[in-house]
């Protein structure tokens, strides 16, 4: 099926913490860190964007991987901040690697796009018609962010994260998915204005919206009852359809969107924390690079080996979700 042969990661210098938002938002350390779990996040620099997080962890991915640019056949960039409504990121992000002519495109999903892109890489190369891919998840939030905000603004940071994947018939590959949207709440995590319902094109139309309407919005209580109504029994659903106990699998890798939900699922299901990858209180909600982020962590750390039953699962706006199990 597929092996994960490299990771890669990357962070913007500049650290923001909380006592830093303190400063320019009616807000407070401990009342973030509550709700959150967030002491600080990374904010890419004025002249930083998605293809330069993503193409920095890139790099060290294909390292990790012993492959050069020249050897991919495929690239996915999952991500809901590209450089430009268009075109798409990944074609700006395979030119500058120097790669072949080979096919790169975007998936947006919000915070689910990694593992939508990841089922989406599998499948490609578990047909056949490709033999690896460059698989990346990346997000500039800071720059789509309302900084008056305290509801949003507090809640991400900015990274980017990488997998290199090739097919190998000895690795069982994804051993159960579990995807889906409630489409009916798709407006609650939105920018209102600037695409084709709501465009802008001139200096009227900027008069016509109100200025708030430009940037990311979140009915941010909505989401978090919705993702706690559904993840529980979706992790479970994982669990039954890949054929191991809960035991058997030897890490859980959530999307990074706040520490209350991973609590609540390490306790409803009697899973041990020291199971949870978390890095949320360091580098805060990445979006879509929130899962390989973490995961490039424990790679380096040696937490994860070879042989490692990993189940994975993004959840965000649409509302959409998307996990796996899979064999490490």
């Amino acid at each position: 099926m597929i092996r994960i042969i490299g990771t890669g990661s990357y962070l913007p210098e500049k650290i923001l913490t909380n006592k830093d938002i303190e400063k320019f938002v009616n807000t407070t350390d401990e009342w973030i860190t509550q709700r959150t779990g967030i002491k600080e996040r990374r904010i890419a620099r004025e002249d930083e964007a998605t293809s330069d997080l993503a193409y920095n962890a890139s790099i060290k991915a294909l390292e990790m991987a012993q492959l050069k640019p020249e050897d991919l056949e495929l690239i996915i960039l999952g991500t809901s901040t590209p450089d430009y409504q268009i075109p798409a990121c990944a074609p700006i992000i395979q030119h500058r690697l120097g790669c072949k002519r080979i096919p790169a495109f975007d998936i947006n999903s919000v915070c689910t796009s990694f593992t939508f892109a990841f089922l989406t890489a599998y499948s490609y190369i578990a047909s056949g018609l490709y033999n690896n891919c460059l698989l990346i998840g990346a997000d500039v939030y800071s720059k789509i962010l309302n900084w008056k905000d305290r509801n949003s603004c507090v809640i991400f940071g900015d990274g980017g994260g990488a997998f290199v994947i090739k097919k190998d018939t000895t690795k069982k590959g994804i051993m159960s998915h579990v995807f889906g949207v409630e489409g009916s709440g798709a407006h609650q995590i939105r920018i209102p204005v600037g695409g084709s319902r709501n465009p802008l094109h001139s200096i009227e139309d900027f008069n016509k919206y109100d200025p708030k309407d430009i940037y990311f919005q979140m009915e941010g209580k909505k989401v978090y009852e919705f993702t706690l109504s559904v993840i529980t029994g979706i992790t479970k659903t994982l669990i039954e359809k890949s054929g191991l106990t809960k035991e058997e699998i030897d890490f859980f890798v959530f999307h990074q969107a706040n520490i209350r939900i991973i609590d609540m699922i390490s306790r409803v299901l009697n899973i041990p924390m020291e199971k949870f990858l978390v890095n949320i209180d360091k580098v805060g909600n990445t979006s879509s690079a929130s899962i390989p982020i973490v995961v490039d962590e424990a790679v380096r750390s040696g937490k994860i080996k070879d042989g490692d039953k990993i189940l994975m699962l993004g959840f965000g706006g649409g509302l959409s979700w998307g996990g796996v199990v899979f064999e490490w």
